[in-house]
């Protein structure tokens, strides 16, 4: 009797085991495919849509990345454009002979202009008050072009360059000290759109 007791207590206890194992094993992923819920039922999110959910916000990421480079790249070219308009260069009095300062800012706006090869320009030339509007003009011409040739001479196509002479027509400063003077005997960039 003894020996039944224990068959049924092993018995008893297998069976438990094989009930309770099972249970305790990993859940298993559905290999059911995606279905649309119906109304007032969630669907569930399976591992593809984790993934491309995760590479959506990712390419939102990279989209707003790559709006603000491209915001910053404009930036950066206004600034520069703005730069190459705004930096003149100054002659002596009676002169359209160009300095050394004066040239290495034309290198400068070479480089610049090598980058933007769709950029045409007209080079102004500007004088003082002394003299008279023929001669002013007439200055006001050689100094426009010695920028120019400068330009040219740097490999620059000349049909992207253009001049014109304002003499003393449009002074930048209309005072008559001689620093106002000075400020006038100038040739000035204008990016042509």
């Amino acid at each position: 009797m003894k020996c039944e007791n224990w068959t049924s207590v092993v018995l008893v206890l297998m069976m438990a085991a094989i009930l309770v194992v099972p249970s305790c094993g990993k859940k298993r992923i559905s290999s059911v495919p995606y279905s649309t819920p119906t109304l007032g039922e969630e669907a569930p999110m399976g591992a593809g849509d984790a993934s491309e959910l995760k590479e959506e916000t990712l390419g939102e990421e990279n989209l707003g990345e790559a709006r603000l480079r491209e915001k910053m790249d404009e930036e950066r070219q206004a600034s520069e454009r703005e730069l190459f308009q705004n930096e003149d260069i100054h002659f002596a009095f009676d002169s359209s002979a160009l300095s050394l300062e004066a040239q290495e800012i034309l290198r400068k706006k070479a480089q610049w202009l090598r980058e933007n090869r769709q950029v045409k320009v007209i080079i102004e030339g500007h004088c003082d008050n002394r003299g008279t509007n023929e001669y002013n003009l007439a200055l006001g011409d050689r100094r426009a072009e010695s920028a120019r040739l400068f330009f040219v001479d740097l490999g620059l196509d000349p049909s992207r360059l253009n001049t014109v002479s304002y003499g003393e027509e449009r002074p930048i400063d209309p005072g008559s000290s001689e620093e106002a003077q000075a400020k006038n005997r100038r040739a000035h960039f204008v990016v042509e759109d």
